[in-house]
């Protein structure tokens, strides 16, 4: 499901050198910068909506519409009747990952990526190595639905067949840590491109279809080396593009207001 707001409420947007940037957006991220400066630990209690608007000086309408896309990225969660909590990630390795992490800190989503690379060459390695035929066919498929979504042109399928055929790689690996580290890793990636990103792809979606394809065509020849440069570049190429498209959004042009 979408963490876009509700497309009938008024919300403001501020200009940068990408054009105009969703007042949700910014507002996530303000509030996620709130948390990691009060230093609050998962569990911990935010202000009320109105107080979140004014600590971060914006209105509570869009504060109202952050909230909703941080629930939806499972970085706080919404207690009816009790008030608003930073969340509770599920594995005790991710607390403080999914607690301090800034999507729109270039910084950050370095270290995120590198990560990133680590886990899913070594995870694509062994997959390489280890894949099932049902394991394969199942990769096969996600990178086509990549295939089939990029042509379409339709961003969210695309993200969502990504994120199958990443896991699918994963399972692949038959490690359950390696499995559940490139789950985690996902998700903090979607929380790039949901809050640095406001749910625009980082690049080309057809490009990255297509390193889909071959990846998994090279996992299915059982060539461990190909599999790992292919995956190595296909992260290498994200990183470039995520960066580049924050950059854009985030940073102003000189003389922009």
């Amino acid at each position: 499901m979408s963490a876009r707001p509700d497309q009938s409420s008024p919300v403001p947007q501020q200009l940068s050198a990408g054009g105009y940037r969703p007042g949700y957006e910014i507002a996530a991220e303000r509030i996620l910068e709130y948390i990691v400066r009060e230093r609050l630990a998962p569990g911990a209690r935010l202000p009320t909506e109105k107080e979140l608007a004014d600590a971060i000086g914006m209105s509570r309408t869009v504060v109202r519409e952050a909230v909703k896309i941080l629930s939806a990225l499972g970085r706080i969660s919404v207690q009816m009747g009790r008030g608003i909590y930073v969340a509770e990630p599920e594995g005790a390795l991710w607390r403080e990952s999914f607690s301090q992490f800034l999507p729109a800190d270039l910084r950050q989503v370095d270290g995120m990526f590198e990560f990133r690379r680590f886990v899913e060459t070594t995870a694509t390695r062994l997959a390489a190595q280890r894949a099932t035929p049902t394991e394969v066919k199942a990769l096969r498929e996600a990178a086509q639905l990549t295939a089939d979504a990029a042509e379409g042109g339709d961003i969210e399928a695309f993200n969502r067949a990504d994120a199958k055929f990443h896991q699918a790689i994963g399972v692949a690996a038959c490690n359950m840590f390696l499995s559940a580290s490139v789950d985690s890793v996902q998700r903090l990636q979607r929380q790039v491109s949901v809050i640095g990103l406001a749910g625009a792809a980082g690049g080309s979606i057809a490009a990255a279809a297509q390193q889909h394809l071959a990846i998994a065509a090279a996992i299915a020849a059982g060539d461990e080396e190909q599999a790992v440069a292919l995956m190595a570049e296909h992260i290498d190429t994200t990183l470039r593009q995520f960066k580049q498209e924050i950059n854009r959004r985030v940073f102003p042009a000189d003389g922009a207001s």
